[in-house]
């Protein structure tokens, strides 16, 4: 039996489709790598705009930090401006109030008082004993730190000690000062403010403080006493009492500097405060700090 074997030709692959596939696959390789470039552009872009975001937050968050700290750094001068201010500081067309805290700080009284103060907003001064300072400097610092002007009240307020003579006033003084700028961390700091314990009129050292005065005017330093006065410093009234004390001794005055302590057996002056704020507030009286009274540098 012959078998027939049937030869057939092979197809011809038409060259216009061989082109049209090759362009199809052309064109979706080209789609792949222009995606895959795109997407990478974008992430770099990214990566880029947030590097320069954070240096951007970086250097404002550094900038002001920097800011904050050079806006606590005031250094008080005693200029014609300044001493006119404090030589006339009971006289006054409006009516203002100064609230001065002496003999601390202390851990048990001052913070309280200075949470009274933020609450309302209010900036006080402190005379400080350099002696407190040294024991509680973070105190010192906060009180600094939050706005309120650091005065100067002698480093031990021990009378025989401060007025053995005119000039153991002013190492008071100093020393008293190198105290405050070690604990705020400031060491261009002075107060250029001093308040005499006892206050500056009167009793056995009078002769002395007078001739102090002398000596913190040649040295380019100011003191201040008050007008008006809670009592605290007596320690046998309620805080009603205290409170009475500051309505009797305020009456009739524009400009009142009202003398309160925050030591550490006070906890009356700060029970009493509130009530105190709300009533000046009542009669009208703006508070104010040594800050307003000072010149700067």
């Amino acid at each position: 039996m012959e078998i027939e074997i049937i030869k057939t030709k092979p197809k011809k692959v038409n060259f216009f489709t061989i082109i049209f596939v090759c362009l199809v696959l052309g064109a979706i390789i080209y789609g792949v790598i222009r995606s895959f470039q795109a997407e990478s552009k974008e992430t770099i872009s990214k990566e880029i705009t947030n590097n320069e975001v954070n240096d951007d937050v970086t250097e404002v968050n550094t900038n002001t930090i920097e800011e904050q700290k050079t806006s606590l750094i005031k250094i008080p001068i005693i200029d014609e401006v300044a001493s006119e201010k404090i030589n006339n500081i009971y006289k006054s067309e409006i009516k203002r109030a100064f609230l001065t805290f002496d003999d601390g700080p202390s851990p048990n009284v001052t913070p309280l008082i200075l949470d009274v103060l933020k609450e309302n907003g209010i900036k006080a001064t402190f005379f400080m004993l350099g002696n407190r300072v040294d024991t509680y400097p973070k105190i010192a610092k906060r009180v600094y730190e939050e706005g309120h002007y650091i005065g100067n009240h002698g480093y031990y307020h021990i009378y025989s000690k401060i007025y053995e003579t005119p000039q153991s006033v002013l190492t008071e003084y100093e020393q008293c000062e190198y105290a405050i700028r070690t604990a705020i961390e400031q060491p261009e700091y002075t107060s250029r403010l001093f308040r005499f314990p006892g206050g500056l009129a009167g009793g056995p050292y009078a002769e002395i403080k007078k001739q102090a005065t002398e000596i913190l005017k040649q040295n380019n330093i100011a003191h201040v006493d008050w007008n008006c006065l809670t009592q605290d410093s007596a320690g046998k009234y309620t805080k009603e009492q205290l409170l009475q004390n500051l309505k009797d001794t305020a009456y009739g005055k524009n400009s009142i500097v009202i003398l309160m302590h925050d030591a550490g057996d006070k906890i009356l002056t700060y029970e009493m405060l509130q009530d105190a704020i709300n009533y000046l507030r009542e009669e009208g009286y703006i508070f104010c700090s040594f800050y307003d009274i000072m010149s700067f540098k």
